[in-house]
């Protein structure tokens, strides 16, 4: 690696072997959790390349509702500043920083030169497709399966006890905070779980595994 790229750039995206001098343009930031990194609708400043950290990716809605996309951790892809890249279109929706996350920006027309190499356009075409995929599978769940299915999988495979609120459940699953509240109301009074502040203790795991498969009642 040039001694002019960043630490780690080649390790996560070895595709980017052979453009050394667009690496040399290329200066790592930091920034702490909660940074809004890019916005709905504004143009696409970049191809980020997280070199340590997360990065959530969501799409809100008018009433303030937010559904999550995906997160992109070292080494992977962001679906929504590629598209805006290939097609030289806004911004689809809106990342933010989940804890303190470093991060290089390959500039729209560096983005579009390193697209000529065959290894990096193999990169960015094969994690567009598993992106994709992921959505699909996002789609299919918010289309096809009922609520409570969805909140009881996503208690699930946290351990005993889960620390977060309803608003951040609500975030998740794309719904608002009151209809989370409602059924973890129903959760505890069926003995599923047990509710105190920004915590669930889960009680019945297997009663939660069968609602999540959609065999609850």
């Amino acid at each position: 690696m040039p001694a002019t790229a960043p630490p780690d750039l080649l390790t996560l995206y070895p595709a980017l072997g052979a453009l050394h001098p667009l690496l040399a343009r290329l200066t790592p930031m930091t920034v702490p959790a909660g940074t809004r990194l890019f916005r709905e609708n504004d143009p696409c400043q970049g191809f980020p390349l997280v070199l340590a950290g997360e990065v959530r990716v969501s799409r809100s809605a008018a009433n303030g509702r937010e559904l999550e996309l995906y997160r992109v951790t070292p080494g992977e892809m962001c679906l929504v500043s590629s598209a805006g890249l290939f097609a030289d279109q806004p911004l689809t929706a809106h990342g933010v920083a989940t804890c303190d996350t470093t991060l290089c920006l390959l500039s729209p027309p560096d983005f579009h030169t390193a697209l000529g190499d065959e290894a990096f356009r193999g990169y960015v075409l094969g994690l567009f497709a598993a992106r994709m995929a992921d959505l699909t599978g996002l789609i299919e769940a918010i289309a096809f399966q009922k609520l409570d299915s969805r909140l009881a999988n996503a208690l699930l495979g946290h351990g005993q006890q889960l620390k977060t609120t309803h608003q951040a459940l609500a975030d998740e699953l794309g719904t608002v905070r009151e209809i989370v509240t409602r059924l973890l109301h129903r959760f505890e009074r069926d003995g599923l779980v047990e509710l105190s502040r920004e915590s669930i203790t889960i009680r019945d795991s297997a009663g939660l595994r069968a609602l999540a498969a959609g065999q609850g009642g």
